[in-house]
This record gives structure tokens, sequence and C-alpha cells, in this order.
């Protein structure tokens, strides 16, 4: 037994073992190895042993006892839960002997929880599902899951459609309420016999698109004037049946786009409207908001204005037929003459205009996939733009820009689009990338269009040494939703607006409701930065489950073709490696450098990886094998052939 003195010297040190330790609340940080880090809220890091780690998920806000470890560097012990953000969460079931797991599909979440039998819903092994967590392991470390629902195997046809669209929580279904307040408004709606619209009817519409596309949002006719063409162009007008902050309104503008997979599609709005009662339909009536444009023979857009109308299409076109008749290989659109020669004339003249006074687009080379009946990519073709996508996108362009000038004059708020031109968080990256390839802007001032413009065309020139239009996107802005007229300098405008797709495009349907609200003389509650900034995460969503089914399908078409040499360009590079894209599928792969048994030093500035025997540069041409398909992880990795990657030396 201890003595008095010995249980004094006992406790002491026990008290000054709990002086030295520290309590406070923190947030989890996992790592791709089993240790983490306990995140303080005075921004301070604490080391988190692989054995607490099993305690806890990353992003768990947790309460952690803080003590020095044996060398006296500060651990971290998770001592209590406070709150966990993972609630459900799609994945895939796995197996370990008897044992039944799901492995989640979260970006920091690596470790599978257990199933119990009583959990399982009747799943399977490889069954993709939705599921939630039903037992934290903040006690023992063993957590539990439970499935809520079986999104489908791993051989069901369109699963990376249906798997995305879950994962993302795409809506997919409309609610009850939502399609009965609905079907009372279109059996009230009588747009036709509106008073107020302009009777259009006589002029012959036509409408251009996909030969499968049944949500037709525009139609277009063309006459000529005194001084070039007027250019009409119809827009579905499915505000007049959808009622201003009404659960239905609420619902569409909680999807934000229509979203396309590849043989599936999530539409914007109930099909009753998008391809019945709105739809542009070939000969038959239908409401819309119409934009009369004089074009001069130059190509100038002048004056404009919108009208409330009703009109008939007179046909329901196709892209491959119109483009085969303007080519002059098609006769039986000879009807349809009198309208498609004039929106032709209007194109040319639009497209020579913009190419001179604007920016447009660099053509790039399409792939057309063919689907085989599970919906996997059974062979994909590359194509070239049609003439009759250009002079339709010429089209709306030109609508877009007026839309954008009407908000901009009547202080409507839009919303606008608007591009930045060069990021304003690299600005002296900026500037020394001007200095050092473009000396004679130095001294003007980045944010105006027209030196922007001047820039780019600059940058476009063939005859540079370095790829340098390329070489300055990763110095660019991405595009963005606004409340004010701003400049898109991506276009070279002075403003710009998005208004011609009402029936898949949230933001053009609200740009509809302003415009027509201005028309009518009343009040249209304005859009607000709130509504702006949650449709622009919308459509992040809806575009970041569509890449990711894209990618999937990819990397189940690359998994039969994994040995194989191909041709293929280099898209971007940094310094552990690059991106190649395949000329042939139009595939994007990553190349790791680091892994190469040479040493890679990397040029910003040449836009160069160089080793002593060895160069690849940004947009060069070269052969690559297909190394690595990992379906589950959706990842394609690509290895150069030696003998085709050695590149010309880059000038300095």
């Amino acid at each position: 037994m201890l003595n008095q003195d010995s249980l004094t010297q006992l406790k002491g040190l026990k008290a000054q073992m709990e002086a030295e330790k520290e309590r406070a609340n923190a947030v989890v940080k996992g790592t791709q190895a089993r240790y983490g880090f306990a995140v303080l809220e005075d921004g301070r890091e604490i080391f988190i042993p692989p054995d607490e780690m099993l305690k806890a998920f990353p992003d768990d806000r947790v309460g952690v006892c803080i003590r020095p470890d044996k060398g006296n560097k500060p651990i971290a012990e998770i001592e209590r839960l406070i709150d966990c953000p993972i609630g459900e969460f799609t994945g895939r079931c796995v197996r370990k002997g008897k044992a039944m797991f799901v492995e989640p599909d979260l970006p920091r979440l690596s470790r599978w929880l257990f199933i119990p039998p009583h959990a399982r819903n009747g799943v399977k092994e490889g069954d993709y599902v939705r599921s939630a967590v039903l037992r934290h392991p903040i006690k023992d470390g063993k957590p539990q899951a439970k499935i809520l629902a079986i999104l489908g195997a791993a051989d069901m046809p369109g699963i990376e459609n249906h798997y995305t669209a879950n994962k993302y929580q795409l809506p997919m279904e409309w609610s009850k309420d939502a399609l009965t307040e609905l079907e009372k408004n279109l059996e009230s709606a009588q747009p036709v016999a509106d008073q107020r619209r302009r009777d259009l009817t006589d002029l012959e519409f036509v409408s251009i698109d996909a030969a499968r596309t049944q949500d037709i949002d525009d139609a277009l006719y063309a006459e000529i004037s005194s001084d070039g063409w007027n250019l009409y162009v119809a827009i579905a007008d499915p505000t007049t049946f959808i009622e201003e902050g009404s659960l239905l309104d609420q619902e569409i503008a909680e999807r934000a786009t229509s979203i396309y997979f590849h043989g599936d599609a999530i539409p914007m709005m109930p099909e009753v409207l998008s391809q019945e009662t709105c739809a542009l339909a070939e000969d038959q009536y239908r409401p819309a908001l119409v934009c009369k444009i004089a074009v001069s023979d130059d190509g100038d857009v002048g004056d404009f204005e919108f009208l409330e109308a009703t009109i008939r299409s007179r046909a329901k076109l196709s892209y491959l037929a119109v483009d085969r008749y303007l080519a002059g290989n098609y006769d039986e659109l000879m009807s349809h003459a009198t309208p498609l020669e004039a929106l032709y004339q209007v194109y040319r003249a639009l497209r020579a205009r913009r190419e001179t006074t604007g920016l447009v687009m660099e053509e790039r080379r399409e792939y057309r996939w063919f689907l085989t009946d599970d919906k996997k990519i059974d062979h994909i073709e590359p194509y070239e733009k049609l003439l009759s996508q250009k002079l339709v996108e010429e089209c709306m362009v030109a609508t877009n820009r007026c839309a954008a000038r009407f908000l901009k004059e009547r202080e409507c708020s839009g919303p606008f689009v608007c591009h930045r031109g060069f990021r304003p968080d690299r600005k002296d990256e900026v500037k020394r990338f001007i200095a050092r390839f473009l000396p004679d802007f130095v001294e003007r001032n980045l944010e105006e269009v027209d030196t922007y413009r001047e820039i780019m065309v600059s940058l476009s020139d063939q005859s540079q040494e370095l790829p340098l239009r390329a070489m300055v996107n990763r110095l660019l802005a991405r595009g963005e939703l606004l409340t004010r007229p701003a400049p898109h300098m991506g276009m070279g405008l002075e403003c710009y607006s998005n208004c011609t797709s009402p029936l898949r495009k949230y933001t053009d349907f609200l740009a509809h409701r302003q415009i027509k609200a201005a028309l009518q003389g009343g009040n249209c509650r304005a859009v607000t930065s709130e509504q702006v900034v949650a449709v622009s995460e919308r459509l992040a969503r809806g575009r970041q489950a569509s890449q990711e089914a894209e990618l999937w399908l990819q990397c189940g078409y690359l998994e039969q073709h994994q040995g194989e040499e191909h041709q293929a360009r280099i898209t971007h590079i940094n310094s552990s490696g690059f991106t190649a894209r395949l000329l042939e599928f139009g595939i994007d792969g990553q190349v790791d450098l680091r892994k190469d048994p040479e040493k890679f030093s990397f040029d910003r500035w040449t836009a160069t990886l160089a080793s002593p025997t060895r160069q690849f540069q940004l947009e060069q041409e070269l052969k690559i094998r297909i190394e690595r398909v990992d379906v589950a992880k959706r990842e394609i990795e690509f290895v150069p052939v030696t003998e085709n990657s050695a590149a010309p030396e880059t000038p300095a």
C-alpha cells in the first residue's frame, strides 16, 4: 500500500498532467493516410493519431483533448461529437467474407461502413445505393450504415445517369400540388386569344433544331429590308402559364436548367409545358415573345423591339437537312427557300461583323456518341459544327444582345451574363504575362472591352512560336450571373443576357419575366443577388452531375481499349504532368510524370515540362498509350510513347 506522502505525490502528478491538457472544439480534417488533423477555432491544426481518427468522419465537429505525446508534441484525442455533416449519401455495396459494407461516394471518406443485416433492405453486392449513417463511430470506432434505396445494379441500362442524378440530388419528380396548380393554369389561360398580342401568324417562321428535339423554344424568320434585313426571333412563352412565386415556379427554380445526359434527360419544366403547350411546334398557334431586329448590310445589330405575339411555325427542320439545303444538296426544302435564304444572308452578315468587332469562340472538334440499347457507348465519331448550327447560334446571340440592351435601358435586374476577362486574383501574373509576350499592351487598361479583344486577337495569331492563346486560359475568369449590366469580355460586348431558352434555362425564364413586365408597364419583382447565387449553384450542380456521368461512360468505353496507342493533344500542363485529349475519341486522360524515372522541370512561361531527354508542351500532339482505366474511381491514365514524346526545343 502507498503511504500518505506517495498518495499526495501521485495526486500532484495527476493534477500536473491534467493541467498540461487543453480542451477545445475542432473540425476534423482527413488525409489520404489514416491519420488526420483537428482544426481549432483559433486556426491551429493538431495531429490526430490513426486510432483516434477511427472515432470520427472528415468534417465532423468534435470536442478534443489536446495533450503532449511521448516526444512532447501536441496530439488531439477525440472526446465527444458535436455535429456530423454527413446526412444521406450514395455509394456502392461491397462484400468482405459474409459481411456487407457500403463504400461511400464522398470525397474525403474512404472507409467502408458496415451494414448490419436488419438495415440491408435487400441489397446485393455491387448494387449502387443511397444510404445514411446508422451508427456514428464516436464510441468505439465502428460505424454502421443503413440502406435507404437501391439505385440499381452495375449492369442496369443508364445506371451512370441515374446514379449521378441521385448523387447530386437533382429533382426528378414534380409535387402533386405543383401539377394540380399547372392543370388549373392551363385550363384558365387563353394566351392566343389575348388581344394585346400581335398577330404574326402570317410570317413564315421555321424552327431549326436536332431531329429528336421536342422542347422547341425558338423559331426564326427573316425578310429583306431597304438597308439589310429584318430578323424575327420567336421565343416560347412559358411565363404566361406560371405565376411568379407559385409552387410550380419554385420547383422550376430549384431545377434551374434542363439536364441532358447521354441517353436521358431531366427537364426543367413539366413536359406538358415544354413539349406540348409552349413548344413552337409545326403548324400550331403558340404564344411567343418575339424580338424583331434590324440587321444592316454590314451585320450591325440596329434598332429592335420585343413583342408579345402569336405565331405559327411552318416547319420543324433539322440541322442536318438545313445544312444540306444550304450546301445545295437538298431540294426538298425548296418550299421554305424564302425564309432560309434570307436567314443565311443574315447569318453571314452577323458572323462577319462579330468576327471583326467582337470575339467568336474558337472552332473545336465536336464528338458524337452512338449508344447501345443498354445506354453504353458503342462508338464515337468526330465531326465539325454544321453551318446550320452556326446560323441559329448567330441569331440567338443577336437576340440576347438586344435583351441585354432592353433590360439595361429599363433598369431591370436581368440577370445579366458577365465575363470579367482576366482573373482579378491573378493581376500580378497577368501583368507579367503581358509584359513578356505583348509589351505593346503594358500601359493599356486591361479592364476595357476593346483592349481585351485586341489582346485575345493578338494571342490567337497563328504565327506565334508559343501556344499563347492556350497558355493564357489559366489566367481567365469564369462567366458569372449578375443583377446589373457588366461587360462580357469573352464575347467583346459591353453587356449580355440570355433569353432564348426559357423552356430549358431558368436564367432565360427570369429575363422573359423582366422583359414582359417592362412591355406591360407593370412591376416585376426584381431578380435578387440571392436568387442569382442560388441559380448559379444549381447550374454548377447540374454540370457536375452530367460531367461525372460522361466520365463514367468514357471509362467504360476506354476500358476495352487499354494498352492501345493513340494520337493525343496536350490540353493542360503543370508541374506534375499533363492532361491529354485523344484526337480520335475526344476523351481526356492524365499523364503523371511524377511516376517517371526521369526528373522533369516545369516552365510556366513556355508551358513546358522538360527532362534531359524529353520535352512536353501545351498543345503538342503526341502518341500515348492508354495505361490504366478505373471505372469505379472514374480515372483514366495515359503514358507517353517514348519514341514520339520528344519535342523541338522551345524558344526562350
